[in-house]
């Protein structure tokens, strides 16, 4: 089963559930449109290299699409549709007036210089321009790409346009159009899903300890906070290994190691652990906030925690799942608990239309009211049809979708 597969698992258990029209079944089963550009990049030495490049439109049904690049020597045909159909999902669940879009680049950015990093990114943008725009699809920031790769993108993309162009690009600096939050948000998601979670199973948050897989922009803020709201984080990992620390893990000292020595291993006063550990330790809370396909058939039996929050895309195979429901685990799906980052990314696509700028309590106080409203529905779907969070999430967007698809004569 490929990755696309694997994704539509649940939603076939959402489409039974709920009757679904097969029509907008098969409408929403395929993406809309896939790019496939090559960019020849003029690299340091003198050489010419010609970088592969996607950019997926899985649904324009609810608005324009939505969604980040990413920059990895792994990303495929199959990975970038995938993505784009759980943004779709995402947007859909969070209510927002956005279908799903990804993209991404085959390189790898640590063999690139900075220089070599920037005219690949303005080249990608050269061969893509025609597909988008703040009414069509708006990129965003993914894996290894950050405020300073969005900035080259707007900049290209305003050169093009012959004029500024903020709102098409999500994810942007500060002072450049960037948003209060948004470094945080998809962290600040996680846990108010977390909370959420928590309050429906009759768990104290200050009695919860927490393992959190992953250490970069998702994983090492959606620790941080929950640290700040109580709970007591006593693992987190990276892709060098993982630390645990019974008496929970101080993350300011945290921090100061991880910019000395570019990993968390080694964090004095912890002890190293594998991965493997990690996700089968005994705690309140699994959040697993890295890759795709972490908690498989092979593993899931391992696993003690009495509830998973994902903060990373698809990071649950259907195997796992299977386990996971027979052992009674609560499982936030990542398309209702990593949906903080995309929403804040609405806030700033909003802000950048009005050119009139919120402040970073407005915007926590939004996103958090909107994270809760999701979390309600998908969670009273759940109830409603006695079906999985996962199950009931893809109810949620499915019923967002086809309802429009129907009312506009698509099927």
């Amino acid at each position: 089963m490929n990755l696309f597969d694997m994704a539509k698992v649940p939603m076939a258990a959402a489409e039974k559930a709920m009757k679904l029209d097969p029509g907008a079944a098969a409408i929403i089963a395929e993406p809309e449109r896939v790019l496939e550009v090559h960019i020849p990049v003029r690299m340091d030495d003198g050489s010419l290299k010609v970088f592969t490049g996607y950019r997926a439109q899985h649904s324009t049904v609810l608005g324009p699409a939505k969604g980040g690049v990413r920059y990895h020597p792994s990303v495929n045909l199959d990975e970038v549709k995938t993505l784009s159909f759980w943004m779709t999902c995402k947007c859909a669940v969070a209510g927002l007036p956005y279908g799903g879009g990804k993209g991404g680049i085959i390189c790898n950015p640590a063999e690139m210089s900075k220089g070599e990093l920037e005219r690949m990114t303005r080249g990608y943008i050269d061969r893509i321009a025609p597909c988008i725009g703040e009414k069509l699809d708006i990129p965003a920031p993914d894996m290894n790409t950050n405020g300073q790769v969005m900035a080259w993108m707007m900049d290209e993309y305003s050169k093009i346009k012959n004029q500024y162009e903020p709102g098409f690009i999500t994810g942007k600096p500060l002072g450049m159009g960037g948003s209060e939050g948004r470094t945080a948000a998809t962290g600040m998601g996680v846990v108010v899903a977390a909370f959420e979670a928590m309050y429906v199973n009759g768990i104290d948050p200050e009695k919860a300890t927490v393992a959190v897989q992953g250490y970069g922009n998702v994983g090492s803020w959606t620790a941080k906070l929950f640290a700040k709201r109580g709970c007591k984080v006593v693992a987190v990992s990276d892709v060098k290994g993982a630390i645990y620390c019974e008496d929970g893990l101080d993350f300011e000292a945290l921090d100061e190691y991880v910019a000395a020595n570019k990993t968390v291993v080694g964090f004095p006063g912890t002890k190293e652990i594998t991965n493997a550990e990690l996700l089968a330790l005994p705690v309140t809370i699994l959040a697993p906030c890295a890759m795709e396909l972490q908690l498989t058939g092979e593993n899931a039996d391992a696993v003690q925690a009495t509830m998973i929050v994902e903060g990373a895309n698809g990071p649950t195979t259907p195997e796992a799942d299977a386990v996971f429901e027979q052992k009674g685990i609560f499982v936030v799906p990542d398309i209702l608990a990593n949906g903080g980052g995309v929403t804040v990314s609405y806030f700033e696509w909003v802000q950048n239309l009005y050119r009139y700028f919120w402040s970073e309590e407005e915007v926590v106080e939004k996103q958090t009211e909107m994270m809760k409203r999701a979390f309600k529905n998908v969670y009273e779907a759940s109830k409603k049809y006695g079906v999985t969070m996962r199950v009931a999430a893809y109810i949620v967007a499915l019923n967002a979708m086809a309802m429009p698809m129907k009312m506009r004569g698509i099927y």
